[in-house]
């Protein structure tokens, strides 16, 4: 897994992106980069999927961490990008209806 993020300030938005996969063996890197980040600025964050090739039900709850943080001073995540296959499991979690996903026509 690799993460790369950029601060847009013009639209107070984390912009985060996400490649390789996200397991159970580095699901605590990704919280704690999120969460260092939310420490940093409060802003909405923008999670861009478009290299992500796998996620697990520990990185599912990372997001769910984050998102719970996020919504303590109001914002959003969204997630872009999501490949057919990793959108039908927030499909069957229903955590399609909890995040913001952006998805590709």
């Amino acid at each position: 897994m690799d993460i790369r993020q950029e601060w847009n300030e013009q639209n107070n938005t984390w912009n985060i992106f996400l490649t390789g996969e996200i397991d159970i063996y580095n699901a605590p890197e990704l919280k704690t980069s999120l969460l260092d980040l939310i420490k940093q600025k409060k802003g909405n964050i923008q999670i861009d999927c478009a290299d992500l090739k796998y996620i697990d039900s520990t990185g599912l709850g990372v997001l769910i961490s984050a998102l719970r943080q996020v919504k303590d001073y109001d914002g959003s995540i969204t997630i872009k990008h999501l490949k057919p296959y990793i959108y039908k499991i927030f499909n069957i979690t229903g955590l399609d209806k909890v995040f913001t996903i952006e998805v590709q026509e």
